[in-house]
């Protein structure tokens, strides 16, 4: 199959739409995120060389490759939730029949489901930095394209969520426990760190409306 980041936004919505299994919620999260990133990206890009803007420049500047920095790595993230899960499907497929490919089936289950658990932890991750560049480019960015600002929040607040259930409904098949209950506990911090965030961004740009 074609990379999902090589397809126009017709066949990846269709793709999506199908009665495939991937790309799902994780890929759909990934491209929430590097939305986001793309337009904190644009005010920036609003804002440089922009008259009554002249002491942020440096800083816009810094932010704008800390956004593009992120909107690569998650358009990566795209493919790589589509490729953990087939890394799943292949593992489930694993033949049966005596105990040693029984024993070899469960341990690759196990690998791949927790890659499968680490790819959206990643975009979760990457999505809360999103939401401390879109603050940054709320207070400081073009006040004309504040309101691109408040979107980017709001895509990157998606996108955690999003990535979270997906993270979840692997952490189910995962036998380890203390590895459930170590990420169990960052996607409570970063559910926390996404929603205080976003509030405030959109706080800061109903404020400028």
């Amino acid at each position: 199959m074609t990379k999902l980041v090589k397809q126009n936004i017709k066949m990846f919505l269709d793709e999506v739409a199908s009665s495939s299994p991937a790309p799902g919620g994780g890929s759909v999260a990934a491209l929430s995120g590097a939305l986001g990133a793309a337009l904190s990206s644009m005010v920036c890009n609003l804002t440089r060389g922009k008259q009554g803007y002249e002491k942020v420049q440096d800083e816009i500047h810094g932010i704008l490759e800390k956004s593009e920095e992120l909107r690569k790595d998650l358009t990566d993230l795209i493919d790589k939730d589509t490729d953990a899960f087939n890394e799943v499907m292949k593992a489930l497929k694993m033949p049966k029949e005596t105990e040693d490919q029984k024993e070899q089936r469960r341990n690759a289950m196990q690998t791949a489901f927790k890659q499968a658990a680490e790819v959206p932890l990643e975009t979760a991750r990457k999505c809360v930095e999103i939401l401390d560049v879109a603050h940054i480019v709320a207070v400081k960015g073009n006040k004309s394209s504040i309101s691109d600002a408040a979107v980017s929040a709001l895509m990157a607040q998606t996108g955690v969520q999003a990535a979270m259930l997906n993270v979840r409904i692997n952490l189910r098949s995962i036998k380890d426990t203390d590895y459930v209950a170590q990420v169990s506990t960052e996607l409570h911090e970063l559910l926390q760190n996404a929603m205080q965030k976003s509030s405030e961004i959109l706080g800061i740009v109903e404020k400028n409306l």
